[in-house]
């Protein structure tokens, strides 16, 4: 199956220009061509593009995944290599897992908090009601 540069864009969730960026910086192999000289994706290209976005919202810096985009052409002698930078990038989203946890964590207690404040002052509420009744 291809696609042309608007389909691929719209089944990646990412922009034209995104993809002629990546395209542009390295990350992205140069598509086949139509006929017509237009871009043509192929279903490979747009899974290496998920793959890209998932590296992205890990927030993998664009060097990084450069230097990744390059190692995949060299086959299995860099299989180490990359290994290492997914090793290494996996340890970074844990951590930023764990700071988020712990945000979310001081969240939810102060969100109890609200409610408990809550809770008492419809309680007094009710009790002043009744006194007043």
């Amino acid at each position: 199956m291809s696609y042309s540069i608007a389909q691929a864009a719209e089944r990646s969730g990412l922009s034209v220009d995104t993809l002629r960026y990546y395209e542009r910086i390295g990350l992205l192999d140069p598509p086949a061509r139509d006929s017509g000289g237009r871009r043509s994706y192929s279903d490979d290209d747009l899974g290496w593009l998920v793959f890209l976005t998932k590296l992205r919202l890990t927030g993998m810096p664009i060097r990084m995944m450069r230097e990744y985009a390059q190692l995949r052409h060299r086959g299995a002698a860099s299989y180490g290599r990359r290994k290492a930078i997914l090793t290494d990038q996996r340890t970074s989203v844990r951590e930023r897992i764990a700071e988020l946890q712990a945000c979310l964590d001081v969240l939810d207690y102060k969100i109890e908090h609200y409610d408990q404040i809550e809770q008492q002052m419809t309680a007094a509420e009710l009790i002043h009601e009744e006194a007043s009744a």
